[in-house]
């Protein structure tokens, strides 16, 4: 059965805190309690160093398969290693930048996908990586969505994907991401817009709101003002709402950037969808990293990732804090569990 299958849950990069965080969910002293259904895509190595910088406590259970979970005696941290790992990870220098850690890190990400797509995985959670380290192992990807987006796609063809970040009070969704201000201005069109609120609307029907309150957000101080400011919500946004109402979506705005977020945080609005990655982005981490969660929208698998990045200042120090992964955790299982 499908709700049988394991989640999993990447390692991210080797030299940050995704190894740590994903050992402290599987250690007793944590909010988090052990999950019983996910496994641990990660090099073997890693994951024994990480546990011994948190004080030991567990064994490390070797997978031939994530399929093998099942067999894992209490008290163990489900590892499966995927072939293809650049040797010598776990002597890797804990926060820096290595290529090295970027291939790992692209790799578990390949092979986890590549076990759902097998029909071997039930949705992926992804500690997170570090884009620099991405860049230097030669990936043309700027960023998970992207690559996730590249991995699901079909006869060469890219998958419309969208990024959310949401926690309790607050969800928000991204028409651009990981590009420069310039060039997001210039991908801000009513095509783009339109397709945001499709994906949008569409992902959070199946997340169990049957008629999701959208509200948009402008591009320029207060929406544009009239042209004042800058004529996109004019020529691109406010044509987009139209169309979406039309398709019989409830999408309203565009609102002024600065106020539409206070508005939905008072349930006003179901989710805002945001123009540019940091209008959209700032408002929910205001609100607590350790609370968001990032979903990956418009793929055929759930994924889910924490809210915040490798955070190599303090990576080996053992006081990282896995509640937003123990968030993304319970996000993937939920989402999974409505779509089955």
């Amino acid at each position: 059965m499908t709700t049988a299958l394991p989640l999993l849950l990447t390692q991210g990069d080797p030299c940050g805190i995704g190894p740590e965080i994903l050992a402290r969910l599987w250690l007793a002293d944590t909010p988090a309690h052990a999950p019983r259904d996910a496994v641990i895509v990660a090099d073997v190595q890693v994951m024994r160093a990480a546990l011994a910088r948190l004080g030991g406590g567990l064994a490390v259970a070797e997978l031939d398969s994530p399929l093998a979970l099942h067999r894992v005696p209490p008290h163990c941290l489900p590892v499966w290693q995927p072939p293809g790992l650049p040797p010598g990870l776990a002597d890797l220098p804990l926060g820096r930048v290595d290529a090295r850690a970027g291939a790992a890190a692209a790799r578990c990400i390949e092979a986890a996908v590549a076990e759902i797509q097998a029909g071997r995985g039930r949705a992926l959670v992804t500690a997170p990586i570090h884009k620099e380290a991405l860049h230097a192992a030669g990936s043309p990807h700027p960023g998970h969505t992207e690559m996730l987006q590249a991995l699901a796609g079909q006869d060469g063809q890219l998958r419309p994907v969208r990024m959310m970040l949401a926690n309790e009070e607050l969800r928000t969704v991204l028409v651009t991401i990981h590009c420069s201000l310039r060039d997001a201005i210039a991908r801000v069109t009513r095509e783009a817009v339109l397709e945001t609120l499709r994906i949008t609307g569409t992902a959070l029907r199946r997340m169990g709101l049957e008629a999701p309150r959208i509200a948009v957000a402008g591009l320029n101080p207060h929406a544009g003002e009239g042209g004042l400011f800058g004529d996109e919500e004019i020529h691109h946004i406010a044509p987009a709402i139209a169309d979406a109402c039309a398709e019989g979506w409830d999408a309203t705005g565009p609102y002024a950037p600065d106020t539409v977020f206070m508005r939905a945080r008072r349930g006003e609005f179901d989710v805002v969808v945001a123009m540019t990655h940091d209008h959209g982005l700032i408002p929910v981490k205001y609100l607590g990293v350790e609370h968001g969660v990032n979903v990956t929208l418009g793929l055929p698998f759930v994924r889910t990732s924490p809210d915040h990045g490798t955070a190599f200042d303090i990576a080996g120090r053992g006081v990282a804090d896995p509640a937003s992964l123990a968030a993304a955790l319970k996000m993937a299982r939920r989402l999974a569990s409505a779509q089955t």
